[in-house]
């Protein structure tokens, strides 16, 4: 079969590793491919950077819309990112009957229910397995590996800039600003690194996981999403003492009222697996009733990792390219007119349990108070952990740290709870409280 001819859209990190990639290893792909492979058009507004990228034998334009609009390209890799440009592009390869390849999981999570309409209609693919944890085909295992189970929950360190800066924080004993400043000096973090640092971008992989796992719609709008900004060294070392890690998580879960989507910081217990995932590396821990847990590792971005992810969907598209789109793999793993109406779970209704720091004035009945008002809520304790306050402020300090692990409560109890002691006036700065997940 003569070859199938890809257009690329942005040659920056990604596409550069996923042209070199493809050249390094082209007679391999086509091997499994059962016909080549070829990269034909790239569009990139640097066209000087990107003709020395692919060479003299592949034209490169500065207007993506000629990729799009091309006869000669059977399908459009998406690298642009964001939720403008892309967007409009990504509708308009699909109008034109293309195939689309996209690491754009911001795209997907926001308007992935449109676009994956449109290319139902249109009968073409949609493939995205580098949007979620680079290299590692948490895509391809949900929607075909696992596609017998009845999926229980997700769990995931899906964000390396957040993971890098965490497992820092654990073995140097550093706040979160100065570790943040090192990340952003070796590169592990964008000079903004907001979309990192607050679990935006956790929320939209996990958004994207929640839908293909449950066959609910991608509706990221519902998502509960919490970063890392406002933790603190001595949480780190004070959950080390504990037996537990903190991990950005996102997690979705199904519950007997609807489906949980949420991201945010957890304790996790030290001997679990995903507790040891450490520096910038990626895990996800899925959970189903015939298979049991299951765990994927690897390298979460970066030029060939993520390549590696969008050669595997040019490979699948080109295995079935020609085949009758009522038999390919539905984009979100379910028939699109068999999706589910299960609500996402408000952050309120969510049943968790909890870790709670206070800084409390050191002298007497504090902990009675404290304890007295989670005893009102209906809220049992697991431990507390005080510390001597010449541990905390020094010798003569008149401050101590007071620490409550908690059993499982619904979060607007919780949250509750935490109003009635933030008000004592011996709780003297603002209390950090962070979810416990045992994953078992």
């Amino acid at each position: 079969m003569s070859p199938i001819r890809v257009g690329l859209l942005g040659i920056g990190t990604v596409g550069s590793g996923t042209y070199n990639v493809l050249q390094r290893n082209q007679e391999e792909i086509r091997r499994r491919a059962g016909r080549g492979i070829e990269i034909t058009m790239v569009a990139d507004l640097d066209v000087a950077r990107a003709k020395a990228a692919v060479g003299a034998g592949v034209q490169v334009v500065d207007d993506a819309r000629k990729v799009v609009t091309s006869p000669d390209v059977d399908i459009v890799i998406e690298l642009i990112g964001g939720y403008g440009i892309a967007k409009q592009l990504v509708l308009e390869a699909i109008e034109a009957g293309k195939h689309v390849v996209t690491a754009n999981k911001a795209l997907l999570a926001v308007h992935g229910t449109e676009i994956f309409a449109a290319a139902h209609r249109k009968g073409v693919m949609v493939a995205f397995e580098a949007a979620v944890a680079g290299g590692i085909p948490i895509i391809k295992a949900l929607r075909e590996g696992l596609t017998a189970n009845s999926i229980q929950w997700i769990a995931g360190i899906i964000n390396g800039t957040t993971n890098f800066i965490l497992s820092e924080m654990r073995d140097k004993g550093l706040d979160f600003d100065v570790v943040l400043k090192e990340a952003q000096r070796l590169g592990y973090a964008e000079a903004d690194p907001t979309f990192d640092i607050e679990g935006v971008d956790a929320g939209h992989k996990v958004t994207l996981m929640s839908a293909i796992a449950f066959g609910i719609p991608v509706q990221f709008d519902k998502a509960y999403v919490e970063g890392i900004t406002g933790l603190a060294a001595q949480d780190i070392r004070y959950a080390e003492q504990l037996g537990y890690r903190i991990k950005l998580l996102g997690i979705t879960k199904r519950a007997a009222n609807g489906i949980e989507l949420r991201v945010h910081p957890s304790l996790v217990p030290a001997k679990r697996l995903i507790a040891n995932v450490e520096g910038a590396m990626n895990a996800v821990v899925v959970q189903g009733d015939a298979v049991g847990t299951t765990l994927y590792y690897g390298k979460g971005a970066g030029s060939e990792p993520t390549a590696s992810a969008v050669i595997a969907d040019l490979v699948d598209i080109a295995r079935l390219h020609t085949a009758d789109p009522e038999h390919r793999v539905p984009h979100l793993a379910f028939q699109p007119d068999a999706m589910s109406d299960l609500p996402v779970v408000p952050m309120s209704d969510v049943v968790t349990s909890y870790y709670l720091r206070l800084k409390v004035a050191d002298e007497a009945g504090v902990l009675a108070k404290v304890t007295g008002i989670l005893a009102a809520a209906g809220i049992s304790i697991d431990a507390v952990l005080q510390r001597e306050a010449d541990e905390v402020g020094g010798e003569g300090s008149t401050h101590t740290d007071l620490i409550i692990l908690t059993h499982d409560c619904q979060e607007a109890k919780m949250n509750n709870a935490l109003a009635q002691m933030q008000a004592l006036p011996t709780v003297l700065a603002p209390i950090t409280r962070i979810r416990k997940e045992e994953l078992a």
